[in-house]
């Protein structure tokens, strides 16, 4: 099964560093570039681009179907590892590690500016909004044991940085160490995480469900209705995995190769982002897939 092209950076922004990127609730993909950054390595993965100064404008740009828009983000942290978009023309930048500062999460308003900050806790594996002001936040395992904020390993906001819910794992269920997959749909969230890749099925209007699965590891997922994608588990990061749900239970139907649009092996892609029945990723900074149900 072969990706599909989604979303491409401009040419002409080719020359300048994103620092986050990420396929939007409403299916815009977003790039946050520094204007002046330097590429400052890392111990694991990729370098990190960094900028020079502590406090910069940082340019967004949209890709909505093909239309490009360009804004500036004034007085941006110079660490930011998520971006997404709220409703109301508003935008969150998340720095994924509470320790360099104690307020994590920053919220831009309509004209690029600063409004609101807010501690999000540390070790921010995922940070992803809905259409209806909900941002939720996954974590691995250093926030987990180590942060009070970040202990419960999946929470939900709302946009004001008012923590509305907290996971508690059910009798006889693991908790969180690392949330491994996230999927993030209007009003319902879908996690799998270690040390048992338990589905975990969150609604904001409170119901919790917990479903066993034999998919070990995945890296992401698309939901619709009772279908399930998982992307690359069971250690293999090219293995598509279609399952249905079933009481309590998640189960195999069939699996398949996902590959590049041209059939071309995928061999590394960064962390996909889940949306409903949509699952994004990406090989570069600058160009996003998709597949899904």
């Amino acid at each position: 099964m072969a990706l599909r092209p989604h979303a491409l950076l401009p040419r002409q922004y080719d020359h300048r560093r994103v620092v986050a990127t990420t396929v939007d609730a409403w299916g815009r993909a977003l790039w946050l570039i520094c204007p002046d950054a330097e590429l400052e390595p890392q111990p694991y993965g990729r370098p990190y681009p960094r900028p020079r100064t502590d406090s910069y404008d940082a340019i967004l740009v949209t890709d909505d179907r093909g239309t490009i828009q360009e804004r500036t983000l004034h007085d941006v942290g110079a660490w930011v590892s998520h971006v997404d978009s709220l409703p109301n023309g508003r935008f969150i930048l998340v720095d994924g590690r509470g320790t360099r500062g104690e307020r994590t999460a920053r919220i831009h308003g309509r004209d690029g500016r600063r409004r609101h900050a807010f501690r999000m806790g540390d070790a921010i594996e995922f940070a992803m909004a809905d259409r209806r002001h909900h941002v939720w936040s996954a974590y691995f395992d250093e926030g987990v044991y180590a942060d009070p904020v970040s202990a419960a390993g999946l929470a939900r906001w709302d946009c004001g940085g008012r923590q509305e819910w907290r996971y508690s794992a059910p009798d006889g269920i693991e908790y969180i160490d690392t949330v491994y997959a996230l999927n993030v749909d209007d009003g319902v969230a879908w996690a799998c995480y270690y040390p048992t890749f338990p589905l975990l099925e969150v609604r904001t209007n409170g119901q919790i469900r917990v479903r066993t699965s034999s998919v070990v590891a995945p890296r992401g997922m698309a939901v619709h209705g009772e279908e399930i994608v998982m992307l690359g588990g069971n250690r293999q990061s090219d293995r598509l995995h279609r399952c249905r749900m079933d009481g309590h239970k998640v189960i195999p139907v069939e699996e398949a190769q996902l590959t590049r649009p041209d059939g071309a092996p995928l061999k590394q892609y960064a962390r996909p982002v889940g949306r409903g029945r949509h699952l994004y990723l990406r090989g570069s900074a600058n160009q996003w897939f998709v597949t899904g149900i």
